[in-house]
């Protein structure tokens, strides 16, 4: 068995949990708020801002010409095709990104550089590949079961489509070859944060349909 199967049998409770969630089960009906969408879109535009930067970041660790590549590139993508999603919603909806971080994106994306910045290269791989898996395969299963005319279609088409699910197997391909050529200490390390960045993932889903905000000072 391959070291990333491994890791997804780490979280599939999780996985459940997330496809479980009220706004992933109204975003499939079509039945969520405009304003739950609007606040998920900035916070994602504010979240892949910092996403970009860790790809960068991890890209520079690698001992691989082809590898610094394909995190450069996941990075330009990132900033083209889901910017340009951002920037469609958001003028459908009449407004633009207007808020800070909520509590959770700022945990998520602390994390993410933080780990970009100090830990080893596996480790970092490790940490960026729920963000990829995990919203393929959330958009895969909201894709099939998706409502006819349902208002978020473009979001759905987009991490349901062939090009993002050709960047997933890379990053998928990279983790394991990471993880081969590592030791059990680091392997370790490795599922630990993915683990923690599916619970963010889980959180900032979470976050989005509570509208989430900071306390008040």
């Amino acid at each position: 068995m391959k070291f990333t199967e491994n890791l997804w049998k780490e979280i599939e409770p999780l996985y459940d949990a997330i496809l479980d969630l009220p706004f992933n089960r109204e975003l499939t009906d079509g039945t969520l708020e405009r304003g739950k969408f609007a606040f998920y879109m900035k916070q994602d535009a504010l979240y892949l801002a910092d996403f970009s930067k860790a790809l960068a970041i991890a890209g520079t660790k690698s001992s691989s010409n082809e590898e610094l590549k394909d995190f450069l590139d996941f990075a330009t993508g990132t900033v083209v095709v889901e910017r340009a999603l951002h920037e469609s919603f958001l003028k459908k909806f009449d407004t633009h990104i207007d808020v800070g971080k909520s509590p959770a994106c700022s945990s998520y994306t602390n994390f993410l550089l933080a780990t970009a910045a100090l830990d080893e290269y596996p480790v970092v791989v490790a940490s960026l590949l729920p963000c990829f898996w995990i919203y393929r395969e959330v958009g895969l299963f909201i894709h099939e079961r998706a409502t006819e005319n349902n208002p978020y279609q473009e979001w759905i088409d987009t991490y349901a489509g062939e090009d993002f699910s050709q960047s997933v197997n890379r990053a998928i391909e990279i983790t394991d070859q990471a993880a081969g050529q590592t030791t059990d200490k680091i392997r370790e390390r490795m599922t630990d944060v993915f683990i923690l960045s599916t619970r963010l993932e889980w959180m900032f889903w979470d976050s989005a349909y509570r509208l989430e905000k900071w306390p008040p000072e």
